[in-house]
């Protein structure tokens, strides 16, 4: 079967957009590696597909580039922000999009950028899910040679946050993929590797779930900034530095949602016959 498709990128965080709006498109998880795999398909991190909603404006699948299905993904949204209106399914400077587990508001700035409302983030070890006995602020596991702590947080999706000294020699290909998988996160999680700067200013690294180490993760800066925030480590207006770029994050207050703000990208657009 023949996909047109449009190749998109936020902080080098890729994806790959489909509009399945207007063509019958049905991804699998084989298909899925597919369309991500560098050498023989397209090459991304994610694979975004336009659906018609009940509750939002446009739906939207997400898959990771290991076939996985997952509920959000902060870059991929502002790119499909964007994917929306080239594609003229969507002329307003807002645009409501439901995914598998939230909907989400997406407003397009005079910059250029895009601002996601990335909902409220959770903190009940049930909804995260994370398997403990009581939430807690910080939260610590025994590894082989180490007990690490870490804060953890579902932005959506769940999130590990771990402070590290520095980002540049942080463990994350060797901590990162056991985390991702330790028994505490019954659904796996995204690792996040933070490092703080000064009050509104921090370096992450994060290795995702079902991607591994990205240059950007959207919902990753936003469950890093509100650890760091709920810690007394961080004003509410944090900009996030990854390899990849920088978003800026605003967390008005605990009762309000977080906002991500970043640039998105255009790659190209074609066809591919998988």
């Amino acid at each position: 079967m023949r996909y047109k498709f449009t190749k998109m990128q936020s902080l080098g965080n890729d994806f790959v957009m489909l509009n399945g709006v207007v063509e019958n498109i049905r991804i699998t998880e084989d298909i899925a590696r597919q369309f991500a795999d560098r050498h023989f398909g397209i090459g991304c991190d994610q694979i975004l597909v336009a659906q018609k909603s009940s509750t939002g404006d446009h739906g939207v699948r997400i898959f990771n580039n290991d076939g996985s299905e997952v509920g959000q993904c902060g870059n991929g949204l502002r790119c499909f922000a964007s994917y929306l209106k080239e594609q003229g399914l969507n002329s307003e400077k807002s645009v409501r999009v439901q995914t598998m587990t939230t909907t989400v508001e997406l407003n397009h700035n005079a910059d250029g950028t895009v601002t996601v409302a990335m909902g409220r983030p959770e903190f009940d070890p049930d909804k995260i899910p994370l398997a403990v006995d009581s939430e807690e602020l910080v939260y610590r596991v025994q590894l082989e040679d180490r007990e690490l702590a870490f804060s953890a947080i579902s932005m959506g999706n769940p999130h590990c946050v771990i402070e590290v000294p520095g980002v540049d020699d942080a463990p994350v290909l060797d901590l990162g993929p056991v985390m991702e998988c330790h028994p505490v996160f019954p659904q796996r999680a995204n690792i996040g590797f933070c490092e703080y700067l000064s009050k509104s200013e921090v370096n992450l690294r994060v290795f995702e779930r079902g991607a591994g180490e990205t240059l950007g993760c959207g919902s990753g800066a936003c469950a890093a900034a509100v650890a760091g925030i709920r810690r007394g480590q961080l004003d509410r207006l944090v900009k996030v530095n990854l390899p990849g770029g920088s978003v800026v994050i605003n967390w008005p207050s605990d009762q309000a949602q977080v906002a991500l703000t970043g640039p998105v990208h255009r790659v190209y657009q074609g066809e591919i016959s998988l």
